[in-house]
This record gives C-alpha cells, sequence and structure tokens, in this order.
C-alpha cells in the first residue's frame, strides 16, 4: 500500500511533469474503478493541469478548476512514460502484475493509474472540489505535516481504547500512515502495537510523537527523487520490522515476529517492544 511518503514523492514527481500540460486523449480501462459515472474521464481533455496536489494516500490533478482524483487503495500506483518511448514501458515500469486501470495522455507523455492487487481497490473521480470525494472529505490532519504537533496528537489519542496501531491507520485521525509506517513508528518508539491509546503514559506519547516525525520525515527525504517504478522497492528496503517476520531484530538482535491477531498483515518485536 502506497503510504504518504511515496504518494508524496509521486506527488513531486507529477508536479515536475504535467504543470501546464495539455490532456490530449484518455483511456478508461476498468469501469469499476470510476466513481464519477455522470461526468466521464474523456472531458479532460483539452484541459491542461494547473496544480498537483496530495492528500494523505490521495493525489489530486487540478486541469483548469476540474479536479482529477487518484484513490490509490491497497495497491494501486501510477506509471509515466515519455511520449518517444515504447507504450508498453508504462506497464512493466509498475510491476508484472499490475494492470493498467486507466489513462491520461498528455501531449508530452502518458500516465497510466495501475492496481496489482487481488481485489480492485484504486478509486477514480472527477470532481469540482477535491473534499467531494467521500475519502478525502473525511482526512484528519495529515502526519507528515510540520505544523502537527504533540498537542495534537494526544487530543487525537484522547483516552480512545483502541489499539494504538489501528488509530496510527485510521485516516479520520491522521492522515496518510498504512499498515508498514505504523509498524515502523511503533517500533522506533519502542511501544507494543496491540497498547490502548488509553494506556500510553505522557512518556509514551512524546516517544510516539517523536517516532511519527522522524520516521516519516526520513522516508519523505530518503523516496524523493527515487524513480516512481523504483518506490515500493525502496520502501520495502528501508523497513526495519514491517515485512520481516522471522528475520533478526535491528534493535536487540531478537526475532522479529508477526502481531497477534494480524494473521501476518504487521509485524513487531516483542523483545522491543512488548514492555
Amino acid at each position: 500500500m502506497p503510504e504518504a511518503p511515496e504518494v508524496e514523492a509521486l506527488a513531486l514527481f507529477l508536479r515536475e511533469r504535467l504543470i501546464g500540460r495539455e490532456v490530449v486523449g484518455t483511456e478508461l480501462i476498468e469501469g469499476r474503478a470510476w466513481k464519477t459515472r455522470g461526468r466521464p474521464l474523456d472531458q479532460l481533455v483539452g484541459h491542461r493541469v494547473t496544480a498537483v496536489t496530495r492528500f494523505g494516500k490521495h493525489i489530486d490533478l487540478d486541469l483548469d478548476g476540474a479536479h482529477l482524483s487518484l484513490g490509490f487503495g491497497r495497491a494501486g500506483w501510477a506509471t509515466w512514460t515519455d511520449a518517444d518511448a515504447a507504450p508498453q514501458l508504462a506497464e512493466a515500469a509498475a510491476s508484472p502484475a499490475a494492470a493498467v486501470i486507466a489513462r491520461v495522455v498528455f501531449d508530452d507523455g502518458e500516465l497510466g493509474i495501475t492496481d496489482a492487487g487481488e481485489w480492485l481497490s484504486v478509486q477514480l473521480h472527477l470532481v469540482d472540489e477535491p473534499r467531494e470525494v467521500p475519502s478525502v472529505a473525511k482526512l484528519g490532519p495529515e502526519a507528515i505535516d510540520p505544523d502537527y504537533s504533540l498537542e495534537m496528537l494526544r487530543a487525537a489519542l484522547g483516552g480512545r481504547r483502541k489499539q494504538v496501531k489501528a488509530l496510527l491507520q485510521e485516516q479520520e485521525t491522521l492522515a496518510g500512515i498504512g499498515n508498514a509506517y505504523s509498524d515502523e513508528i511503533l517500533f522506533a518508539a519502542r511501544l507494543s502495537p496491540v497498547a490502548h491509546a488509553s494506556s500510553l503514559t505522557d512518556d509514551e506519547v512524546t516517544r510516539l510523537f517523536a517516532a511519527l516525525r522522524d520516521t516519516l520525515a526520513n522516508a519523505v527525504a530518503s523516496r524523493r527523487g527515487v524513480p516512481i517504478a523504483e518506490q515500493k522497492a525502496a520502501k520495502v528496503a528501508a523497513m526495519k520490522v514491517h515485512g520481516r517476520t522471522g528475520e533478526p531484530c535491528p534493535g536487540c538482535g531478537g526475532v522479529i515476529e508477526d502481531i497477534p491477531g494480524t494473521k501476518g498483515g504487521g509485524q513487531w518485536c516483542p523483545s522491543c517492544q512488548g514492555g
């Protein structure tokens, strides 16, 4: 799943290439991904990109006031093919298993939207305002916003009896964090993923805030400039605990395990985080 650091890198990539570019053609391949049936994708032909903005794990393309919202879901991503490159390179760049969901052709290249999941999770909308998209409208504050404060995190936790890993992934509470970075943040904070937010001490909340800021800031910096076709591999390579079941813990040398009850969907070090 792409999370805020990767989507931020993609937004930067698209901003550098698409601002001022005109849409000359479109193709919707998977109709189930298109959520605004009354406004077809080809309405964008002739429009120029004026802005590219990230909202959590979504990207908004502003095309002369019409907004194309890209929601990547569990396994979505984007590809770019220069106009003079072979068309099949767009598909190969994403993943051998990635299916192209839609294409937007510009005067100098082609943007492809892909989904590599077993079930379709990409969602595309054409709206007048970004927050007309339901999943964008409900987003909480941005996890990687420099203005996000310790006091805001304390308020978000709010004594809630919800496991802290699940709370970090709750987009209404904190936008942009998913399964992988929630594992990494909690490992950095040395906190149990199954602890309830209401049980955290002041010191633990402070550690969580520092880990959140440091983990995401480092990820954003390290993803910047990485080609979009290599973003997933760069993310996987950077993980310390997520996806590393059975490997040695980089903190204590113990064994990384699956988080109880996640069926392999999350990982932790019980020795470092179990206290």
